[in-house]
């Protein structure tokens, strides 16, 4: 687990039993991380102890690592997300060409 030393021990717990990686503060979007799904790989974004407010979705854990270490926090993460997910969002990446 690579995170920041910040986190606090509340987090930490959640952090290590879920397989959080790379957990960082970014800038307007509180403590975010990369989660593994069955499928995919997540930027989760809005992390706290109970629960995240949205994940990113990616298929390959190469391009989320690298859109997760760029990501400033404005507008979405760069790279080829496939689908964000969360309470009342289900929007596709505007980016990807849908055959």
């Amino acid at each position: 687990m690579k995170a920041s030393a910040h986190i606090p021990s509340n987090l930490q717990q959640v952090v290590k039993e879920n397989g959080y990686s790379e957990v960082r503060d970014v800038a307007g979007q509180g403590r975010c991380g990369l989660l593994p799904f069955a499928y995919a790989w997540t930027i989760v974004v809005g992390l706290t102890p109970d629960c995240y407010g949205r994940r990113y979705c990616f298929e390959h854990q190469g391009d989320a690592s690298q859109a997760f270490a760029a990501w400033t926090g404005q507008a979405n993460p760069s790279g080829p997300w496939i689908k964000c997910k969360g309470a009342g969002i289900d929007l596709l990446n505007p980016a990807l060409e849908l055959i």
